[in-house]
């Protein structure tokens, strides 16, 4: 089956390599669009990613520049302010994955899907790292006949750093919404000052001092399990792997508790481990996402809609490559 390339916009920085690197792991010969306002750049990021070829973007055209080329989904790496690239999406009726946005700044996406509900397949792809908090945390669910409580404590090695866009949208996220959307006791709030203040325990067992952050995955998380408290807390230091003498990674702890299926309570501390860092756990979700949205997979594309990656994501396949990319989830020990 032959398919329109995917255009990746901000494919030339590090989370665009990577997704190209994860999606010709498992298609090698899938074409791919390096897109990018400075032509230059992106072909020559292109010229090191096989099977791809670098466009200048334009987002004041209707069509992005592009004339009438084909493609068979929009992936866009970087806040698009415009929304010019969900227009162009929504006009050739192909999906749109964006990943970039904060949860205060979806309605003007809801709203460009609501005026056009069947035109293509929308995916809310704000999760942290795409996916990779949600899809672990609603598989360890099922061990629960109840959820009461999920707390989420992501670790950032302080030698993780991103590129330029990475540090561009986190610094844009941080200036206008320095509370946390929070779940507490069936009641949203908004944690800010002392109460967004907070630690958890690394794998290693090392308290990191954290700050809520305001991630969608807490409305995700809440919704899916029906969890009267949800919190996410964003902390940056030393990874336990770089702790021990290794090279740095990136740390997802995922706390549950709640009543098993006999009705006992119960309480499971896990781990999504990527040695790799952040970059790469996010371009795996990002290419996962991509083979069942237009079905690379053999299967039937996606459904226009709007969608949550976790909805879209099969749990045991995701936990799978996983594994194959030298990743983990690991069961804890309650401290």
């Amino acid at each position: 089956m032959s398919f329109h390339p995917v255009l990746l916009l901000g494919g030339s920085g590090a989370i665009g390599r990577q997704t190209a690197q994860a999606m010709h792991k498992t298609y090698p010969d899938f074409p791919l669009l390096i897109g990018g306002r400075n032509l230059s750049r992106a072909q020559s990021a292109a010229a090191n990613i096989g099977g791809a070829e670098g466009v200048e973007i334009d987002t004041s055209c209707p069509n992005l520049g592009l004339g009438d080329r084909e493609v068979s989904a929009v992936v866009v790496l970087y806040k698009d302010h415009s929304l010019a690239t969900l227009r162009f999406a929504q006009s050739r009726g192909v999906p749109h994955l964006s990943i970039s946005s904060g949860v205060f700044e979806i309605a003007p996406e809801i709203a460009s899907f609501m005026t056009a509900p069947g035109a293509s397949a929308v995916v809310l792809g704000y999760e942290w790292l795409v996916g990779a908090t949600t899809v672990p945390a609603l598989h360890l669910s099922k061990t629960f006949s109840q959820v009461d409580e999920i707390r989420i404590g992501a670790l950032v090695d302080e030698q993780d750093v991103g590129g330029p866009a990475v540090a561009a949208d986190f610094e844009h996220l941080h200036h206008l919404l320095p509370a946390a959307l929070t779940r507490r006791a069936g009641v949203y709030i908004w944690r800010e000052g002392d109460d967004a203040r907070t630690t958890f325990l690394a794998v290693d067992g090392t308290e990191i001092d954290a700050t809520g952050f305001s991630s969608i995955d807490v409305a995700g998380l809440a919704t899916a399990t029906g969890a009267h408290t949800v919190q996410f807390d964003l902390g940056m230091g030393i990874s336990s792997s770089r702790r021990e003498g290794g090279t740095f990674s990136t740390e997802i702890i995922i706390d549950i508790s709640g009543l098993d299926h006999s009705g006992k309570a119960l309480h499971t501390r896990s781990a999504v481990v990527h040695p790799g860092g952040a970059a790469p756990l996010t371009g795996m979700g990002i290419a996962l996402l991509l083979e069942r949205l237009i079905g690379m997979d053999g299967k039937p594309p996606v459904a226009p809609g709007l969608y949550f990656p976790y909805q879209i994501l099969d749990a045991a396949h995701y936990l799978t490559r996983l594994e194959e990319e030298n990743g983990q989830l690991l069961q804890l020990p309650l401290r």
